[in-house]
């Protein structure tokens, strides 16, 4: 039988992510690291927290330094967690993302070396020489399902969007499986409200797409705290209802942003809103003294951290454009999206046009 595991029983782990959390890079820090003047001066501030030594001018060694760091923290943790499915959870949003890398490779003929990110639970050569041999059956089983058929979706219809999504939907199910086997309610909510969040995106972008309700079905995501059922009715009544839907929710602010700009106006604010609902969710895990809410606050704030400083995502001197913003996972930290493209504060969503 297998031990039950109690809140007490994260003791030693949640005095350690308290430590932990001062060390991530707080607002002001990261706002510094984009306003910075030069490569050097931007370096210089991030190791002075902390970071190792980093190099712009190469992408791919920088890639490298902050895998390496986000390694070392899973391992300090790893120590002393009681359950080791709270560390997968965060990197197996990685492996779906290198499985869309290199099915698109894989159509176009090209190499994926360059989208590939070795941060997941399969090292990325095995899942490279899985994908290529077709022998699927090595890697963990909801991921070979989804590569299985994500693979079939761009071969039959050649459209890496529908392939995306495929993904995208196996990644949402394996994490809501992965955190309802913990029995951790907060996990499980965490991953609710980012299939909350994709959803609203979904139908606010449909809708301005002129998109109808059947188009909507096929890309929402099941296992949310929103009503499917509900959120088609809206799409069906052209949005009426929208914020009335959100309002009892995470995502009220978001759902009548969303209201405001069905018709036209820009998506910067309500994309925003909808990040800081799942930041916002965060936020109670600062009020949480031991348990596995500390941990998973901080994971999150972690993972965002990298993928604002991953190249391509950071701004200022070292990239060009964006900004760095609150987790809510503490008073430090900051929150950004990592893939479905990216993977960090949440999977990301549906494909292409509209969650991109």
């Amino acid at each position: 039988m297998t031990k039950k595991i109690k809140d007490t029983d994260y003791l030693a782990v949640s005095a350690r992510v308290r430590a932990m959390e001062n060390s991530l890079l707080t607002r002001e820090r990261m706002e510094q690291v984009l306003e910075a003047r030069t490569d050097e001066e931007a370096v210089k501030i991030l190791q002075e927290g902390g970071y190792p030594e980093l190099d712009p001018a190469r992408p791919e060694a920088m890639d490298a330094a902050l895998s390496q760091v986000r390694e070392a923290t899973l391992a300090d943790l790893s120590d002393g967690i009681p359950d080791a499915r709270y560390l997968d959870i965060f990197k197996l949003k990685y492996d779906y993302h290198n499985v869309k890398a290199l099915l698109k490779a894989e159509a176009m003929g090209t190499d994926a070396a360059h989208m590939l990110m070795d941060m997941g639970r399969v090292p990325v050569a095995e899942l490279k020489a899985a994908m290529e041999s077709g022998h699927l059956e090595e890697l963990p089983p909801c991921l070979a399902a989804a590569a299985e058929e994500a693979r079939s979706v761009l071969n039959t219809t050649r459209d890496p969007q529908l392939s995306d999504m495929t993904l995208d939907r196996w990644c949402y199910r394996e994490m809501l499986e992965a955190a309802e086997t913990t029995g951790s309610a907060f996990l499980q909510g965490y991953v609710q409200v980012q299939i909350d969040a994709a959803n609203l995106r979904s139908l606010v972008r449909t809708l301005r797409m002129g998109k109808n309700a059947d188009f909507l079905r096929g890309v929402l995501f099941d296992g949310g705290d929103v009503d499917k059922a509900a959120i088609l009715r809206v799409s069906a009544d052209g949005g009426a209802g929208l914020a009335e839907l959100y309002a009892p929710t995470t995502l009220a602010e978001a759902g009548a942003a969303g209201a405001d700009i069905l018709k036209s106006g820009a998506m910067t604010e309500f994309e925003k809103l909808c990040d800081d609902a799942v930041s916002g969710y965060l936020s109670a895990a600062q009020f949480v003294p031991f348990g596995e809410a500390p941990l998973i606050g901080y994971l999150a704030a972690r993972e965002t951290e990298y993928t604002n400083l991953r190249p391509g995502h950071l701004s200022g001197s070292l990239r060009g454009g964006g900004q760095g913003q609150d987790t809510g996972a503490g008073q430090n930290g900051l929150r950004g999206d990592l893939p479905h493209g990216d993977a960090g504060q949440g999977y990301g969503g549906a494909a292409g046009s509209l969650q991109g």
